[in-house]
């Protein structure tokens, strides 16, 4: 910290954060004998808290966020700037950051041509599914009207997108759901096993079969769209099987079903290239975006389409309910857009790109070995800066262990000050993954850090 605050000048803070502020994703009755976490200041890839003590973040804002670490100036100044000339308008019209950084973004995505804003990963699910259900009704008499979703996969927090959830304890006591919602199996190869019929070969092929197998059992003329992640984020960091993508493109375009790829989690780099469809040569018909877009420096999310989705909701005004009827009020500000240029242009200058596979690779090396010291890691997995290690009680049976040890791993590393991350309560009986991505900036000496940092706590927690 810069030394212009004691840590008691934020007793004040403490007090009005507990007795006011609804934290995310926490149980607050152990906030009634102890302090929350207040995250104060940071630079790069370290945060300090209220009572000043150092985090090394290696999740990246605990949710995958911030692309390029914290205090860039540079961003900051570039919201400033355009905040304080025009700030918003609604979406209706044009703004020019929105303009440039639309430009920019489909340049980094061949195939794509449009792009919708709003302001959060639920919501630009929520828009894409709301066009599949469009162009059902206007194109297929409403019919071709189902979504389907992946075990595991996880596409947002509103009632909508947890209707596509694939993860049963984040969607727990929040049903009934929408219908026309339909599952697909998961594609973790580490627990093949469990799937009746995986083969021990051609796993990824097997995996795109058996959406094939939910298509006819559903019906393909029922069919509109498949929602799938690049790789399976909150529900264990699962990268696709070899031979997966190839066969659920060539699925999608035999059943005339749109393939729409969530990277809220993956797009603008955290897998090495600027989106993760994009290291398995798939080309989709809608992609979705948030978190890495502005790396956290100011709200914005997106939603690109090829023209021929566009397309479909141009006519010549003879019918009134045609065009896609639909707004994002927050979509219309101007720190978004300006934010996200910035961080696209850090992104090229400091060649993050580069830097993130040659750090992923060497992370995911460290984390190799660490697997050959400590039996409880049963499996190591991830592409570029995003990677999850399995722990398992006995790698023979790969009994998951309890979800409290994991959490008591993530505890003890806090208490070093690093930061990392779980699956937390998303998969019943399969939140054994320890997660990590670290900010695209990282270095040997950051990546060494964590996974000596991980090193000390597995010792501590399994001895």
């Amino acid at each position: 910290m810069d030394g212009t605050l004691e840590p008691n000048d934020f007793s004040h803070i403490v007090t009005a954060d507990k007795r006011h502020v609804w934290h995310h994703l926490s149980q607050h009755k152990p906030w009634e004998t102890s302090d929350p976490n207040i995250l104060i200041e940071g630079k790069g890839m370290r945060v300090w808290n209220q009572a000043g003590k150092e985090h090394l973040d290696a999740v990246s804002g605990a949710v995958w966020t911030v692309n390029v670490g914290y205090g860039r100036e540079r961003i900051a100044k570039a919201v400033y700037d355009q905040i304080l000339k025009m700030n918003y308008f609604a979406g209706a019209a044009g703004t020019v950051p929105g303009a440039l950084f639309a430009e920019r973004l489909i340049e980094k995505m061949p195939g794509m041509s449009r792009v919708y804003y709003c302001n959060s990963g639920s919501e630009a699910n929520e828009k894409a599914f709301k066009m599949v259900r469009q162009i059902a009704h206007k194109r297929h008499g409403g019919r071709k009207h189902k979504i389907l979703f992946r075990d595991r996969d996880y596409h947002g927090t509103t009632i909508g997108c947890l209707s596509a959830g694939g993860q049963d304890e984040r969607n727990a006591q929040y049903g009934p759901f929408a219908p026309g919602f339909v599952r697909v199996p998961h594609c973790l190869e580490y627990r093949s096993h469990e799937q009746d019929g995986a083969p021990e070969d051609n796993y990824g092929e097997w995996a795109a079969d058996q959406i094939e197998a939910v298509i006819l059992r559903e019906g393909p003329d029922t069919i509109g769209a498949l929602c799938l992640e690049p790789v399976t984020a909150g529900g264990g960091v699962i990268p696709p099987p070899e031979g997966y993508w190839q066969k659920v493109q060539e699925i999608c375009r035999k059943y005339d079903i749109l393939l729409h790829i969530d990277e809220v989690v993956c797009g603008v780099g955290r897998t090495g290239t600027w989106f993760g469809y994009q290291q398995y040569g798939v080309e989709p018909d809608m992609v979705t975006m948030a978190k890495g877009v502005a790396s956290g420096y100011a709200a914005i999310a997106c939603l690109t389409t090829t023209e021929e989705v566009f397309d479909l909701f141009k006519s010549d005004e003879s019918d009134p309910m045609d065009y896609f009827r639909d707004i994002s009020t927050f979509g219309g500000c101007t720190a978004g857009p300006a934010a996200a240029l910035e961080n696209m242009a850090i992104i090229e200058d400091e060649g993050l790109l580069d830097n993130t596979t040659a750090m992923g690779a060497y992370m995911l090396e460290r984390l190799g070995a660490l697997q050959d010291r400590h039996a409880v890691i049963g499996d190591v997995r991830g592409k570029g800066l995003f990677l999850g290690a399995e722990l398992v009680s006995d790698r023979a049976t790969k009994e998951p262990v309890p979800e409290a040890q994991v959490k008591a791993v993530v505890g003890d590393c806090m208490k070093q000050g690093l930061i990392i991350g779980a699956t937390n309560r998303s998969v019943p009986g399969k939140n054994n993954t320890l997660c990590f991505s670290p900010a695209l900036i990282a270095t040997k000496s950051d990546i060494d850090a964590i996974v000596d940092g991980l090193d000390g706590a597995l010792g501590r927690v399994f001895g």
